[in-house]
């Protein structure tokens, strides 16, 4: 059985002395002395943020916002108006143009060809107006020819009739003989026959200028429908070379030299330079105090640090709706209310060419109202 070990008692672990009592310090004075700091820092903040929201509220009384707004700017469709291969594509994406440049060259060959042809057949249609003219001269000769016989056989009567009276008297007289009268009588009907047919030869050639006159208005119209079509086929030659509709920047080029393209098919999009604007969705509870002329304040998100003044230049007549591809029918199914918004354009007051607004750029309209 094991014997305990005995410990020194000069190396005993001593216990640690009881703690003397100490009185409790009375922390209430400090605290009381803080107390009214932290009250002034409570009462400064309320009234930093009663006089800031008191500053919102007066601006939401004035003011009419809504970030439902971004930038538009003319689009000019680039579309050929005839069809054929591509010979050349002047541009590039990106690329700044004016108005007139040449933006894409299609193949002419076939439309010079039909210029061509048009021009024969113009120069065809005027020789024959010159030969319908010569043919009025000619049938005017006819009628003077004619007149001229009409005359001839009117002195042949004359000195016929007179003939037959001499010749009546001396027949009576017995003078001459029954068959020389009877001659000079024949002769004189046969006069008076040959002045009718000269007569109608005059009607005919009469006629016959009329006739040759609506010829010559027949071939000048046949030479105003070739110089149409001339000019139609030199209008259709025009249209190979595509120019710029205006100043602008070329975008979304989708065309390539040796393709086909046909009518109204787009080639590009040309983005103009020219005036950008604003079209800002107003709700409709929001338009009870705007009006045309209002100033306007401007945030782009592109440039987060700049803001633009501009102005109220027209609101839409129509809600947004009103224009989808299906507009809405309240009067079919169930009705839910939907607030609609209405387009409101906003013009800037002073454009910024170090900021320029590109179309589509989403921005944060805040309308002065009041």
């Amino acid at each position: 059985m094991a014997t305990p070990v005995q410990q020194d008692p000069a190396v005993a672990t001593p216990r640690p002395a009881a703690p003397a009592y100490e009185p409790a310090v009375d922390e209430q004075p400090t605290g009381r002395s803080k107390r009214p700091i932290i009250l002034i820092i409570v009462a400064l903040v309320l009234l930093v943020g009663g006089y800031f929201g008191w500053q919102q509220y007066q601006f939401g009384l004035s003011h009419e916002e809504t970030d439902d707004a971004q930038v538009e700017g003319d689009v000019y469709p680039i579309l050929p108006r005839i069809g054929g291969p591509v010979v050349e594509v002047k541009v590039q994406d990106n690329q700044a143009v004016k108005k007139g440049d040449v933006l894409v060259t299609l193949d002419p060959a076939d439309y010079q060809q039909r210029v061509n042809a048009a021009e024969a057949a113009l120069a065809a249609a005027r020789a024959n107006v010159v030969a319908a003219q010569a043919g009025v001269g000619t049938a005017q000769a006819n009628v003077g020819s004619a007149q001229s016989a009409i005359g001839v056989s009117d002195a042949s009567r004359s000195r016929l009739e007179k003939d037959l009276k001499r010749s009546a008297f001396l027949r009576k007289e017995d003078i001459i003989p029954q068959s020389e009268y009877d001659a000079v009588q024949a002769n004189l009907k046969s006069t008076s026959a040959q002045r009718s047919t000269a007569q109608q030869q005059v009607r005919v050639a009469q006629q016959q200028v009329a006739a040759a006159r609506q010829q010559i208005a027949v071939a000048e119209a046949v030479v105003k429908q070739r110089q149409a079509d001339l000019d139609n086929a030199k209008l259709q030659l025009s249209y190979t070379t595509i120019t710029a509709p205006g100043n602008g920047v070329v975008s979304k080029k989708g065309v390539q030299p040796g393709q086909v393209v046909s009518p109204g098919q787009q080639m590009m999009g040309l983005v103009s330079s020219e005036q950008t604007w604003i079209i800002a969705n107003f709700k409709e509870t929001q338009l009870g105090d705007m009006k045309v002329g209002q100033p306007v304040n401007v945030e782009v998100d592109a440039y987060p640090n700049q803001e633009f003044q501009g102005h109220i230049e027209s609101l839409s007549a129509a809600t947004g709706a009103r224009f989808a591809l299906l507009p809405p029918d309240n009067a079919s199914g169930n009705f839910v209310k939907v607030t609609q918004r209405v387009p409101v354009k906003i013009v800037l007051d002073k454009p910024d060419p170090e900021h320029p607004l590109r179309a589509g750029m989403s921005v944060v309209a805040t309308v002065k109202v009041k």
